[in-house]
């Protein structure tokens, strides 16, 4: 712990994540309170940033092509698009979590099937999946969250099969063995708390790769839909008025970068610090 908090990436990547996440939480707080109200729509349409429209409200990052005030859309939108990518990979962990850990600890048959499933799945091109699924059901974030989960976890699975496979060749397994405990017990019980780490690192790098999925499916209106906001359906609102108002697309994109490129700082910090081999 204390080689993470003297870690700059660190630092810089957990407070981008602590001051998007409190100001998603408290939007109600720091906006105007609806993402969606729209008032004399001729009157405030594309408002410059740090304007004030007729009725005195002042519009931080301006107005979208409907009057919306983009702040408040930007912090419901972190709502929604940190929400995705959060449950997505909290879905392709327990999935990937479960096929590597019986994959790693039971031999013959079982561990076979699980790999070969695993490599069939991890070699079909995910994007192309994404795009299936997303055609073949009404796109929404619970369908998101479903499909990057379900198209996210053979990484996750190939780490810990990896990990389990090593740790149960150690002695402690093998005491416990001699204890007469149960297969399972000595599994969820001994085995798989010390294969946590690359799970950890996996879950920091995956939700910036889960939020940049949602970002691109919903800027190809296969993801969470209109008039609710989200980071890539409000670039998508804002990719033809570029040269006009482009803080419309502007600020979505920039925050998404910023997170994006915080979940990667923090997770290769995390890798550092808790592996062993590459300490000093």
């Amino acid at each position: 712990m204390k080689r993470l908090l003297r870690d700059r990436r660190a630092i810089f990547g957990a407070g981008v994540l602590i001051v998007v996440v409190a100001a998603a939480l408290a939007a109600p707080l720091v906006s105007t309170g609806d993402a969606a109200a729209q008032h004399d729509i001729v009157a405030t349409r594309f408002l410059a940033p740090l304007a004030t429209d007729a009725r005195g409200t002042v519009h931080p990052l301006g107005t979208d092509r409907f009057g919306r005030d983009v702040w408040t859309r930007l912090v419901y939108g972190a709502r929604v698009s940190l929400g995705v990518g959060a449950l997505a990979v909290l879905l392709a962990i327990a999935i990937g979590l479960a096929v590597g850990a019986v994959a790693g600890y039971w031999r013959g048959p079982v561990r076979s099937v699980l790999l070969a499933f695993t490599d069939f799945v991890l070699a079909l091109p995910r994007v192309v999946l994404l795009l299936l699924l997303a055609t073949l059901w009404r796109p929404s974030a619970a369908l998101v969250i479903l499909v990057l989960g379900l198209t996210g976890w053979m990484s996750v699975a190939r780490l810990v099969q990896g990990e389990v496979r090593a740790l149960a060749a150690r002695p402690f397994v093998e005491g416990a063995l001699a204890l007469g405990l149960s297969r399972p017990r000595i599994l969820w019980r001994h085995i798989l708390p010390n294969a946590l780490t690359p799970v950890i690192v996996a879950a920091a790098l995956g939700i910036g790769n889960a939020i940049m999925l949602e970002a691109g499916l919903s800027f190809l209106g296969l993801g969470v839909q209109p008039p609710t906001p989200s980071w890539g359906n409000m670039i998508a609102s804002g990719r033809d008025t570029l040269v006009n108002a482009p803080w419309v697309a502007a600020a979505p994109g920039l925050a998404l970068v910023l997170v994006v490129v915080a979940c990667t700082l923090l997770g290769d910090a995390l890798q550092d610090a808790l592996n062993p081999t590459r300490r000093g």
